[in-house]
């Protein structure tokens, strides 16, 4: 039996480990983290046998976890990530493994048996070697690779990775927040004051308590009689912005507008 710890800081992301896990009869989920500190103290308190790992996190990322970890102790890692120009560079020519989102059940499965090669084959001394040079060979790519961040999100039973380029919209909608791309709509487990962290690489504006919209996408403007702002998106979308939010965005409609020299 393999005590497993799972770390990953988007919700979708860490229940489809977990449900992956649990069709496996040798695992056993001890923990799941997704606060990565928390899940280092846990993992330097109780050294797990396998960990799911995500690259990407905030505060504390996958590769600095990694580097973190008692190389006496260190569990078997399976990497987890979206990025796969260089995950694929990095990780092929090395023994750790990796689950490149969105995986299915047969791609899981195949990972496990590696893992369980790996477990017999390898000593402590030969994992840390490994994963030390993994671990330079990711941060050669990351530093050097032009990376667009991507988010899990559901549509129906499925799960997509979205371009966070692409999504035009992102409204809170109870336990959940609703993600627009085009005329297309994805649920991704979160808050919006998460999913505003998660897209800050893009110019979101609040236009109200429960919606961001992406400003690369909106393609008009206009006011209602009371004056509040009326947003035409690329996919058809059109929102208003509430009368909380009015000032913060004629101020920066006022910043986008070109002045006469």
């Amino acid at each position: 039996m393999l005590d497993v710890v799972i770390v990953d800081d988007e919700l979708a992301g860490r229940r489809t480990l977990r449900d992956c896990c649990a069709r496996e009869s040798d695992l056993n989920v001890v923990g799941e983290y997704g606060d990565s500190r928390a899940a280092l103290e846990a993992i330097r308190a109780r050294p797990p046998d396998l960990l799911f790992l995500d690259i990407q996190m905030d505060l504390l990322d996958g590769v600095s976890l990694a580097r973190a970890l008692d190389p006496e102790t260190l569990p078997l890692i399976v990497f987890v990530t979206a990025y796969d120009q260089y995950a694929l560079e990095a990780f092929d020519v090395s023994a750790v493994d990796y689950l490149l989102k969105p995986f299915d059940d047969e791609r899981f499965h195949r990972t496990l048996e590696r893992v369980r090669r790996r477990r017999e084959a390898e000593s402590a001394t030969q994992r840390q070697e490994t994963l030390d040079a993994l671990l330079v060979r990711i941060e050669r790519g990351l530093a050097g690779a032009d990376i667009r961040p991507r988010v899990l999100a559901e549509s129906g039973s499925r799960m997509h990775m979205l371009d966070v380029a692409r999504i035009e919209m992102a409204e809170a909608d109870r336990n959940y927040v609703k993600l627009t791309v085009g005329r297309d709509s994805f649920q991704a487990r979160s808050t919006l004051q998460q999913a505003e962290k998660t897209l800050q690489s893009q110019p979101m504006l609040r236009i109200s308590r429960s919606c961001l919209v992406n400003m690369n996408h909106v393609r008009e403007v206009s006011r209602t009689p009371r004056g509040d702002f009326i947003l035409v998106l690329a996919g058809g979308a059109t929102v208003t912005s509430s009368e909380g939010f009015r000032d913060p965005v004629r101020l920066h409609l006022e910043r986008l507008r070109v002045r006469a020299g």
